[in-house]
């Protein structure tokens, strides 16, 4: 688990309006983030709106067989800025060493999962930073989620690609170019002909022997 002594933590207050467009902006930053829902159906929403902005993601939750989401971690691991978009049961299984930041999308249910969630980040040594993504409507529960996790976050108004957005998070313009989704290939099947495919060839090969049975072979 990573430390939440060496997490400097953040809630980001803002207008529903401005969800997605900062969520698209933090995703589009350099290095490794993990943005947290709290639903399957959550889950995959966020990964297609940042997909669509240009941001290429995976995507953990419990719909996923464990071989894709094997795959989807190892892909993570290996590149140096990933964005991986997770629920909480998915993220019981993610030990990454140098992802920077995590991003409460959804507050989470408890403090318990606020602190489960944050310690993906400032892990064997490191520094990482922690940010929620809070309404107005939502700012007073968030801060109690935090109080009993025994955290004092910094809380800021934000606006999209506002300065103090840029400065802690290190947020960029996302390109707008959909990025197309990365799907598990089936393996391929054998091919089978059809009854009038079949049907076609014979009568063909009928046909062949019929006109060259009047043949007369040349000695």
């Amino acid at each position: 688990e990573g430390s939440k002594e060496k997490s400097d933590h953040y809630v980001f207050v803002l207008d529903h309006a401005h969800k997605g467009d900062i969520s698209n902006q933090i995703a589009s930053r350099e290095g490794k983030s993990i943005f947290f829902v709290r639903t399957k159906r959550g889950a995959d929403k966020l990964a297609l709106n940042l997909s669509n902005a240009g941001v290429t993601v995976g995507t953990l939750h419990g719909g996923k067989s464990q071989a894709v989401r094997t795959r989807t971690l190892a892909r993570f691991k290996d590149q140096d800025s990933a964005v991986l978009v997770a629920t909480d049961v998915a993220a019981r299984g993610i030990h990454v060493d140098d992802i920077d930041l995590v991003v409460h999308f959804d507050a989470p249910a408890d403090h318990k999962d606020y602190l489960h969630r944050s310690g993906r980040t400032a892990r064997a040594g490191k520094t990482g930073r922690v940010v929620t993504l809070a309404t107005h409507k939502e700012q007073r529960t968030v801060s109690g989620i935090t109080r009993r996790a025994g955290v004092e976050p910094w809380v800021m108004a934000i606006k999209p690609l506002d300065e103090k957005l840029v400065s802690i998070t290190g947020a960029k313009a996302p390109t707008g170019l959909p990025v197309k989704e990365v799907k598990e290939k089936a393996p391929a099947m054998p091919r089978h002909k059809s009854a009038k495919h079949r049907a076609k060839r014979s009568r063909n090969r009928n046909k062949f022997a019929t006109s060259g049975s009047g043949r007369s072979r040349n000695s």
